[in-house]
């Protein structure tokens, strides 16, 4: 996208999007050259932290830094640097050269931008360990790219030579089970918010849903979560309203180590389903990690308003592990 394009964004919803590699996945088979930029150092108060990028593809951008402060600025260099492949720094805020350009949460901006080919192995690499579920580094000076294993911090860059390394993780995914208002609004609130969403309907229509989602199942959730795997930047949801859907589901979940796992239901109905899975094998290490009735009774009981006290929850545990994977490096 062009700075004009941004600029003139009346509605700058390209910054919903804050996981570049969808967009690049999309440029690279068919074959584009793009332009990512990535925030690799923060001074004082900022919107985005240290990791945060932005893609841009011919007219199409995605992701963001400043809310709408430095992107049209951003997207005239990436431009530039499409067109000669040469990697540049952009300095924002407090200290930058370009004075009539202010950014009104008072800090300073340090950013990288690289043109990235259509046939480079480090993006084909980093897309490659996103389809795995993999934790990977993007090493990158601006000429030479590679792809690492093993975990970091979200960014991590030396001065002299310059280099990066952003680490990526899987991306957030949501598994919603059911059919009813309630399991739809949650499957719909987790797709808009950018999550890997995946809805489970055993024996429902051969029709997907009448909204997006990644996939849309039909088999016994137990059974899709085998055949999906679960990982720790999974979210489970039994939605189903069937204990013998959801209780297999859940079951399934813990012992993926899903980073979270809850089930829809009644208040009164969650002895019974705790001495179900106790029955089934449970370990009270597992159960301790099962949301019950989880959401918000605050915000009220109409799909939505569930949904939403709901997504909260799971936002929050993958908040938690970004931290942890950020301490533990």
């Amino acid at each position: 996208m062009t700075a004009d394009g941004l600029a003139q964004a009346d509605w700058p919803t390209f910054g919903w999007q804050v996981d570049v590699r969808p967009a690049l996945a999309a440029a690279l088979d068919a074959g584009r050259a793009v332009t990512l930029a990535t925030l690799y150092r923060v001074e004082g108060s900022a919107p985005r932290g240290p990791g945060a990028q932005m893609l841009f593809d011919g007219d199409q951008a995605v992701g963001y830094f400043s809310g709408d402060c430095i992107e049209g600025d951003v997207a005239r260099h990436a431009a530039e640097v499409l067109a000669s492949g040469e990697p540049r720094h952009l300095h924002y805020g407090m200290g930058s050269p370009w004075i009539d350009i202010r950014l009104r949460c008072g800090g300073a901006l340090h950013i990288f931008v690289e043109r990235i080919d259509a046939d480079c192995p480090a993006a084909h690499g980093l897309l490659a360990r996103g389809e795995a579920r993999q934790v990977c580094l993007w090493q990158s000076d601006g000429k030479m790219r590679e792809i690492a294993s093993g975990s970091g911090p979200s960014l991590a860059y030396g001065q002299e030579p310059f280099r990066f390394a952003r680490r990526f993780d899987p991306a957030p995914r949501v598994i919603v089970s059911g059919g009813d208002p309630g399991a739809l609004a949650m499957a719909n609130l987790a797709m808009q918010a950018g999550f890997e969403t995946i809805l489970v309907r055993p024996g429902g229509p051969d029709a997907p849903p009448p909204f997006p989602v990644t996939h849309y199942l039909r088999g016994e959730p137990a059974d899709v979560l085998a055949e999906v795997g679960i990982d720790g930047w999974t979210a489970y949801v039994g939605a189903t309203h069937e204990d013998h859907h959801d209780l297999g589901g859940c079951l399934a979940a813990l012992r993926g180590k899903a980073a979270w796992v809850g089930m829809i239901g009644a208040r009164s109905r969650s002895e019974g389903r705790m001495a179900a899975l106790r029955a089934t094998g449970a370990s009270e290490e597992e159960l301790a990690r099962l949301h019950l009735n989880p959401g918000d009774p605050a915000l009220g009981k109409a799909p939505f308003e569930v949904a939403t006290g709901i997504l909260a929850e799971v936002m929050k545990s993958f908040a938690r592990i970004g931290a942890q994977n950020d301490q533990t490096s």
